[in-house]
């Protein structure tokens, strides 16, 4: 089950990497942090109950419905509906999306020889998802599409956790949560206000700010 799951991510990776629209981002981020969930309850063996509690309402809580809720109703008060004009086609960033799927399996496995605590399935979505959350920041031109990537790739931090250790230890949890909620709280700001100011908000504006 937790290998569907895992599968699963990995094919929503596919998707967002390719999808131009601002509200599917938005569904897969619920779905990522709703497939997160599920792994770690069905793992909640080798959690402390702490960890466990604060786990259950990080993934369920801000990874399913608090950060999405946020995002989608910035994407409906600013009516921003597409990623119009990305860096990449869609058949360029599904063959790049692939082969740095590729490159991350084949890393796990290799990984495996040194270290046979390392989950591969587990390590090579989460190599995946961090640089795919990269690669959504580089190659999209709305800034509120480099907030999703900035999600993603945390998303990927958190399972790399999970393929190395099984156990994120709760101090750390608590600052990466506490990070990504301060961050993403800020970044929606400040997109509210250029969008004030700007029609569009693509990330080649903001080089007309002045102070």
């Amino acid at each position: 089950m937790i290998h569907f799951l895992v599968v699963l991510f990995a094919v929503s990776l596919l998707y967002i990497s390719i999808s131009g629209r601002m509200e599917a981002y938005v569904k897969v981020l619920f779905m990522q942090g709703l497939i997160i969930f599920l792994v770690v309850t069905l793992e909640a063996v080798v959690l402390n109950s702490i960890n466990y509690i604060f786990l259950m309402v990080e993934t369920l809580g801000f990874k399913t419905i608090i950060i999405p809720l946020i995002l989608f109703k910035a994407i409906r008060k600013m009516d921003v509906r597409r990623e119009v004009e990305p860096y990449m086609m869609t058949f360029h960033s599904l063959v790049i999306t692939t082969l740095i799927m590729i490159f991350s399996f084949v890393l796990a496995f290799l990984s495996v020889k040194y270290s046979g605590e390392i989950k591969p399935l587990y390590f090579g979505v989460s190599i995946s998802t961090i640089l795919i959350g990269l690669y959504i920041i580089m190659s999209r031109k709305k800034i509120i599409t480099h907030i999703v990537g900035f999600i993603v790739l945390e998303n990927g931090i958190f399972l790399l956790s999970l393929s190395i250790a099984g156990e994120m230890p709760l101090v750390v949890n608590m600052g990466v949560l506490l990070d990504i909620f301060i961050g993403i709280f800020l970044l929606v700001i400040v997109l509210k206000r250029i969008h004030s100011t700007f029609e569009e908000i693509h990330i080649d504006q903001l080089t007309d700010l002045t102070d």
